[in-house]
């Protein structure tokens, strides 16, 4: 049944909004997580097209791919589901210093690409209809498809999100526990996802590029374009869905849970007719609970935070929402609600 479900939330996700940035996120957030060569490849990809290259062989993909892998492994060393992997391992030696690049390229080529290549394109055992690359002998060829996606003009959230979920994924790997121990959580002054790790608090990533791509680049009210970023051009906020004013009114439910977190532009957020403290309008629930079936059909630390946090089963994390939602209204009284400046996307 959870695998049914898991199929038709990620069929839903690709489907609410058929674009090519569905696909590409689809890739990022629901294809299968058994070691980081497809995030390295995702960034690779982007780099590549950004710089106009139509055709790249697979010794020039080598650098790249390799180099993202080695700035990972610096901060997490494993980086695959498997103990052991020869490129993995060519990877960590010429991180420490035991190899050269060229040796460092030359397994890349002969051992790195030995099923990301096959396996980039498939979400859930399928083939997407639309396809970023071609092989051909030893090399790939760039397709428009590509193209399109590296040129939109929030082309920099992708590469946050994908980082992002890089990071969550290498940390269940690290850590290598009980999914019903894991917990993520959100500091609301950094902005940061982190964990308790044996008692010492260990940052993941950020919580804009964790969440964006879930929303496929929009903001959970009014779907206006967002961007996510480390500087100046963000312009998003992370916004708690029921407001985190009623946290010292409800202290066994953690408001700062990840299943409370959405990107709200900051007209939406604090604007002239912003949410501000007020409970948003019953339609948001539902895009709530949507959102979440989004993040639980992925893979843990996101999943299994939530389902922790809100229930085991989808009817219960449903029950969970309408009764903070309940006990919300009757604190905070006012509902809010505010144009949508495009067509819903989620």
């Amino acid at each position: 049944m959870a695998e049914r479900n898991s199929e038709k939330n990620i069929a839903l996700f690709q489907a609410e909004k058929p674009s090519l940035e569905s696909y590409w996120r689809s890739v990022v957030l629901f294809g299968r997580n058994t070691a980081s060569y497809k995030f390295s490849l995702a960034e690779s990809l982007l780099d590549f097209a950004k710089q106009d290259k139509t055709t790249v062989s697979l010794d020039e993909l080598a650098k790249p791919f390799s180099g993202n892998i080695c700035r990972h492994i610096k901060k997490e060393e494993r980086q695959a589901t498997n103990a052991s992997s020869t490129f993995l391992e060519a990877c960590s030696d010429f991180v420490k210093e035991k190899i050269s690049h060229e040796q460092l390229i030359n397994s890349t080529v002969n051992n790195g690409f030995r099923y990301v290549l096959d396996c980039f394109h498939k979400v859930n055992g399928e083939e997407l209809p639309v396809r970023f690359y071609e092989k051909s002998g030893k090399q790939l060829i760039l397709t428009d498809d590509l193209f399109k996606v590296a040129g939109i003009n929030n082309s920099i959230n992708l590469y946050q999100e994908n980082e992002s979920r890089w990071n969550l994924v290498e940390t269940a790997w690290k850590l290598n526990i009980s999914p019903d121990l894991l917990n993520v959580r959100y500091d609301d002054q950094s902005e940061i996802l982190f964990i308790d790790e044996n008692f010492k608090r260990k940052d993941i990533t950020s919580a804009r590029g964790a969440l964006d791509g879930y929303q496929k680049g929009k903001c959970f009210y009014c779907y206006d374009d967002i961007i996510v970023s480390d500087d100046s051009s963000n312009n998003c906020d992370v916004d708690h869905f029921f407001p985190h004013t009623l946290q010292h009114l409800m202290p066994e439910v953690n408001l700062n849970g990840v299943w409370n977190l959405v990107l709200a532009c900051p007209n939406c957020n604090r604007g002239t007719n912003g949410k501000f403290a007020k409970v948003p309008d019953i339609k948001y629930l539902e895009r709530l609970h949507k959102r979440n079936e989004f993040l639980i059909s992925s893979h843990h630390p996101l999943r299994e935070t939530i389902i922790n946090q809100t229930g085991k089963t989808e009817q219960e994390r449903a029950a969970f929402l309408r009764d903070i939602d309940r006990r919300a209204i009757n604190l905070l009284i006012h509902r809010w609600n505010i144009e949508e400046k495009h067509e819903p996307s989620f």
